[in-house]
C-alpha cells in the first residue's frame, strides 16, 4: 500500500472563487475520486490545517503503479487543474506501507 500526502497553501481569491470556495471544491473533487480510479482506496481532505497550510490530502493507494495511474487519470487531472489555479505552495510525500 502507498500513502500519498499533499498539503497546499491556497490563494485568497482566484477566477474560480474565494479560498473557502476553492477549498470546498478541491475537497469534494478529490474525495469524489474514490471508486472511480482503480487502486485509489481512500482520499480524505482536511481543511484549515495548522502550520500555515490550508488543505491536506491523505490518500491510500494499492501500489506505486496505482499511484502513477492516479496521477495521469483524466478525473484526477480535472481536479488538479483547479488545484494548480488555486495554490500558492505545495508539499507532498509518498510512502510505501507493508
Amino acid at each position: 500500500m502507498v500513502r500519498h500526502i499533499v498539503m497546499w497553501k491556497l490563494k485568497d481569491q482566484t477566477e474560480d472563487g474565494s479560498k473557502a470556495e476553492n477549498a470546498a471544491a478541491i475537497k469534494a473533487g478529490l474525495e469524489g475520486l474514490v471508486g472511480k480510479i482503480d487502486g485509489l482506496l481512500k482520499a480524505e481532505v482536511m481543511v484549515g490545517v495548522p502550520g500555515g497550510m490550508d488543505l491536506c490530502l491523505y490518500s491510500e493507494l494499492s501500489s506505486m503503479e496505482a499511484l502513477e495511474g492516479y496521477k495521469v487519470h483524466p478525473l484526477h487531472k480535472a481536479v488538479q487543474a483547479l488545484v494548480h489555479r488555486s495554490m500558492e505552495e505545495r508539499v507532498a510525500c509518498d510512502g510505501i506501507i507493508d
